[in-house]
């Protein structure tokens, strides 16, 4: 997978020398010498991952990453700090700062590749979601992105060395809700049963593969989402790159310091959420396009894919099915005399008495004004027929209490009713139900009338 690269450090010899393993590698680079630049680039979107020294003058890397990382625009930006300082404390400043990894110099080739495919293809994933969520104009999941802690999380730790297991566990546990398991099988009935927000897999566990169990959290759909932090010992290093890989979000080396350890799976839940907070402003944008706005039910947009499918699919195309299409009798004298908002409340009560009539597999979709189809399936004439009864008794049962219950509405409702034949395509099925429901307010409204078979 190809990306843009953006390499700052203020020494060109250095920019070089990344710029020249990078490109062999296909990737298209760009470069700045200085923090202020380095942040243009970013807010421009002229990049898929910084490469970032540590040590520069006047605003230093930990300064730049911090900035990227507290912006909505830039925060999904994925840094990873290139330094000289190898100790814990320097890690973990950089980790506090936002940084997604570190590396240190000299350069390892395979770690530097693994790091940045790994980094990327996780970024890929949130640009779509990204590009989605924007699109839908559903809240606002960048300023989100920002705000989170990052903390209260559920976390899974598999690890079956117990003075290890206690030790990251007492760690994470000031902040999170931690749960250890010392084996994969247990691991795996875990997180079928809950709901965690970041696994940690310790690769040497004693007779079973570690990295085994990292390829199944990532090949499950309940856990595809996931964060999973490899556990490695200093010289597992093939392993570690083989995780990378397979899609493992990031990794620690032992021994494991612990403030290192709070901060990467802080990183890692705060990207989850990120992530799933995109896919909900996903979802609800689907949800948008697909429901209306008034009643709650069903658009016509929907019933339309709806019965497109279920007339077209061979293997549906002998499903018995039943349609119903209901109108308000004199709704339009409602509207008159109490008003458009009244007649609004009318229609939201009237498509709740309807739903509480339906299967959960019953389609309820608003057809345009106050029509309503409900489209019913393995279900004949008759016994759609007894359906709209009912419906029509539930609505004539009761007024309708509107303007806060200052008034009361007596309403009631016509249905036609058809069910399919050999050979009906979608719009016959609706014209034979629709021509029921005329007879039905041709003959005094208030009723339920079935199409002639």
């Amino acid at each position: 997978m190809s990306a843009r690269v953006l390499i700052v450090d203020d020494l060109f010899p250095n920019i070089k020398l990344l710029e020249t393993k990078l490109t062999i590698e296909y990737f298209d680079v760009v470069s700045a010498m200085n923090g202020p630049d380095a942040l243009a680039v970013c807010e421009k979107g002229l990049c898929d991952i910084v490469l970032l020294d540590v040590m520069m003058p006047g605003m230093d890397g930990f300064e730049v990453c911090r900035r990227i990382k507290s912006t909505p625009t830039t925060a999904h930006l994925p840094v990873v700090m290139v330094t000289a300082l190898d100790q814990p404390g320097d890690r973990l400043r950089g980790l506090d700062a936002g940084a997604d990894d570190f590396l240190t110099k000299p350069i390892d080739d395979t770690a530097l590749m693994a790091r940045v495919r790994s980094l990327v293809r996780l970024k890929a994933v949130t640009d779509e979601l990204r590009s989605r969520a924007m699109a839908s104009r559903v809240g606002d999941p960048l300023a989100a992105a920002t705000a989170e802690t990052g903390h209260n999380a559920n976390v899974l730790l598999v690890e079956d060395r117990r003075a290890s297991a206690e030790r990251m566990a007492a760690a994470l546990g000031q902040y999170h809700c931690v749960e250890t398991v010392a084996s994969p099988q247990e691991a795996l009935e875990r997180v079928k049963a809950g709901d965690f927000d970041v696994v940690l897999v310790s690769l040497d566990l004693q007779d079973h593969d570690g990295l085994r169990l990292c390829s199944q959290l990532r090949s499950l759909d309940r856990t595809r989402t996931v964060p999973v932090v490899m556990l490695a010992d200093a010289g597992d290093r093939t392993r570690i790159m083989r995780g990378l890989d397979l899609g493992v979000h990031d990794y620690l080396v032992r021994p494991i310091d612990r403030n290192e350890l709070v901060a990467r799976v802080r990183t890692q839940v705060k990207r989850k959420r990120f992530s799933h907070s995109l896919r909900e402003s996903v979802q609800a944008s689907m949800d948008l396009a697909v429901t209306d706005g008034l009643t709650g039910l069903h658009n016509r947009r929907y019933l339309d894919s709806y019965l497109a499918g279920l007339f077209s699919e061979p293997s549906l195309r002998d499903r018995t099915v039943a349609l119903l299409i209901l109108d308000i009798d004199r709704f339009k004298s409602i509207n008159d005399r109490f008003g458009h908002d009244a007649g609004d409340e009318v229609l939201k009560e009237f498509a709740t008495r309807i739903r509480a009539q339906t299967r959960g597999i019953d389609v309820v979709a608003r057809y345009g004004g106050e029509e309503i189809v409900v489209v019913v399936p393995d279900t004949g004439l008759d016994a759609a027929r007894q359906v709209a009864e009912r419906i029509r008794e539930r609505i004539e049962a009761a007024s309708f209490q509107v303007q806060r219950g200052t008034c009361a509405i007596d309403v009631t409702v016509s249905i036609g009713v058809a069910a399919r034949q050999p050979g009906d395509e979608a719009a016959l099925i609706l014209k034979r139900a629709d021509l029921a429901l005329y007879r039905a307010k041709q003959d005094g409204r208030n009723r339920v009338v079935a199409a002639a078979a």
